[in-house]
């Protein structure tokens, strides 16, 4: 799914001024356990697979089977998330990460959207919320 430059603007200006879902982020570490990504495309919910989040670890995402090795992440206090290792399918066949931002609104679970830059300069994004 490719989003215009401007969209993700958009996205990134509607984030910001979200002030208060960004609140609370405890020790720069998102709560532990496993989110669920996914990806809205053609109308459909599209499975990319589940991170496991455990202290300043995670690992995935998988979508099939257990979880391989562990990676650091790091949270700064606006809840930007920098990834220390791989990412699956974000992070291969020449995407990239171009930023991760994590919500806790108190009133959701948690959860962090992932906006990737393709190879072509396209972005996409997903969301992955804990289950």
């Amino acid at each position: 799914m490719a989003l215009p430059t401007r969209a993700v603007l958009s996205f990134l200006l509607l984030m910001s001024a979200a002030g208060e879902a960004r609140a609370d982020f405890k020790n720069g570490t998102l709560p532990d356990g496993t989110y669920h990504c996914e990806v809205y495309l053609l109308g459909l919910f599209i499975s990319l697979g589940d991170i496991t989040i455990k202290g300043n670890v995670y690992s995935g995402p998988v979508s099939f089977g257990a979880p391989q090795q562990g990676y650091n992440y790091q949270m700064n206090a606006n809840g930007e998330i920098e990834w220390l290792g791989p990412l699956g399918g974000y992070t291969s066949g020449g995407n990239s990460i171009s930023l991760t931002q994590a919500t806790i609104d108190g009133q959701n679970p948690p959860s962090f959207d992932i906006i990737m830059k393709q190879p072509d300069g396209a972005f996409s994004a997903s969301t992955c919320t804990m289950q």
